[in-house]
C-alpha cells in the first residue's frame, strides 16, 4: 500500500514537472488564433509556429498565437471568410485563394509566368501591379504581411502523364480559382474542386484520377501514396501570402503592427529558402517509396494553355497585360539557366 501510495505520489509530480514545463502564454496576453490546411509539422505549419514564437516575442509577450493545422478551424476558403469576420486573426494560402476578394488575383496563376524561385520571388517582392492589388485588401477585411513559398505547382495521378493527351477526360482535383480551372480545363482535365483535408481519400476512393500541389503539400499530405505518379510540369508558381485580419490588425498599436510584420517577413526568408532546398529531397524520398517521379517535356503543355491568356486579356484588360509585362521583366531580369 505505501509502495503504491509513493508511486501515485512520484507520478503525480513527475506529470506536474512536465505540465510546468510546457511553455504558457504571458498573464494577460492576447491569444490569436493562426489557421492552415498544412499537416502537423508541415513545413507551412513549422513556420506558423516560428511566427508564433517570434510574435510572442517581438511583442513583449502581450499577444500568444495559436497555432491550428490541417484545416482544423477551417479550409483555405473559410479560413480567409474567418479573417474577414475576425473569427481567425491570421492564415496562409495560395494567392489564387484570396482572388474570390480581389478577382485580380487571379492573374497571379497565369501558367508558366516563372520559370524558377528568384523570378517568382522578384515578381512578388517588386511588382507595382501586385502591391496595388494587395492594397485593395483591407476594404475587404484583410491584410497582407508578407509572402510566404509554397513552390511550383505539379500534378500527382494513378496513371502516366507525359503529355496533355493523357490528360483528357480525366478528373483532376483543385483549389477554387478561375485561372487554374481555366489552366486545367485547356489541358485536358475535368476539374474537380475539393478541400485539400478531403484530397487522399478522394484519390484513394477513385473520385479523381489525381490532384495538382507543390511538391512540399504532395510530400507532407503523402498524396504519392495513392497517385504515384509525380509529373514535375510545375505549370503555376503559388506562394502562399500571409495574412491578418483587418480586424486584428486595426487593433494593435504602432509598434506591434511593426513587431507582427517583421516576424512575418523573418519567417519568410526562412521558409524561401526551405522551400526551395526540399524539393529535391523531397522527390527523392518519395521515389523511394515507390513515387514515379518524370520531368516532362513542357512544350506541349506550354502550347495547350495558350488559350488561358486569351482568356485572360479578354476579362481582365490592362490589368492582364500589367501582370504579363512585369513578368516579362523579371524573365529577363533573372533569365533561366
Amino acid at each position: 500500500m505505501r509502495r503504491r501510495t509513493f508511486l501515485s505520489r512520484t507520478m503525480t509530480a513527475a506529470a506536474a514537472a512536465a505540465v510546468s514545463a510546457l511553455p504558457l502564454p504571458a498573464i494577460g496576453a492576447t491569444v490569436l488564433k493562426f489557421s492552415h490546411t498544412d499537416q502537423p509539422n508541415g513545413t507551412r505549419d513549422e513556420a506558423a509556429k516560428m511566427f508564433a514564437k517570434k510574435v510572442g516575442e517581438y511583442t513583449q509577450g502581450r499577444y500568444d498565437v495559436k497555432v491550428y493545422p490541417a484545416g482544423q478551424l477551417a479550409n483555405d476558403p473559410k479560413a480567409i471568410e474567418q479573417l474577414q469576420l475576425g473569427g481567425v486573426d491570421f492564415t496562409v494560402s495560395a494567392t489564387g485563394s484570396y482572388a474570390t476578394h480581389i478577382p485580380s488575383l487571379n492573374l497571379t496563376m497565369l501558367p508558366f509566368l516563372f520559370d524558377n524561385y528568384e523570378q517568382g520571388w522578384k515578381f512578388y517582392d517588386e511588382s507595382k501591379w501586385l502591391k496595388a492589388q494587395y492594397a485593395k485588401a483591407p476594404e475587404k477585411g484583410f491584410h497582407f504581411l508578407a509572402t510566404w513559398e509554397a513552390g511550383f505547382r505539379n500534378m500527382t495521378t494513378k496513371g502516366p502523364l507525359n503529355t496533355p493527351a493523357d490528360a483528357k477526360g480525366k478528373k483532376l482535383r483543385s483549389f477554387p480559382n478561375e485561372m487554374m480551372r481555366w489552366t486545367l480545363d485547356a489541358m485536358g482535365f475535368n476539374v474537380v474542386i475539393l478541400p485539400l483535408p478531403e484530397v487522399f481519400l478522394a484519390i484513394q476512393q477513385g473520385v479523381v484520377w489525381g490532384q495538382e500541389n507543390p511538391i512540399d503539400t504532395i510530400y507532407a499530405n503523402k498524396f504519392y501514396e495513392v497517385a504515384p505518379y509525380v509529373t514535375l510540369t510545375q505549370h503555376v508558381y503559388s506562394p502562399i501570402p500571409l495574412t491578418i485580419s483587418e480586424k486584428t490588425w486595426q487593433k494593435l498599436s504602432p509598434q506591434d503592427r511593426e513587431a507582427v510584420t517583421r516576424a512575418g517577413r523573418e519567417v519568410e526568408t526562412w521558409i524561401r529558402n526551405e522551400i526551395r532546398a526540399n524539393d529535391d529531397r523531397q522527390l527523392k524520398e518519395m521515389a523511394s517509396k515507390g513515387a514515379k517521379i518524370s520531368h516532362p517535356a513542357i512544350g506541349p503543355w506550354r502550347e495547350a494553355v495558350k488559350s488561358v491568356y486569351a482568356k485572360a486579356k479578354e476579362k481582365y484588360g490592362a490589368d492582364a497585360d500589367a501582370v504579363v509585362s512585369d513578368a516579362e521583366a523579371v524573365r529577363k531580369a533573372l533569365p533561366a539557366k
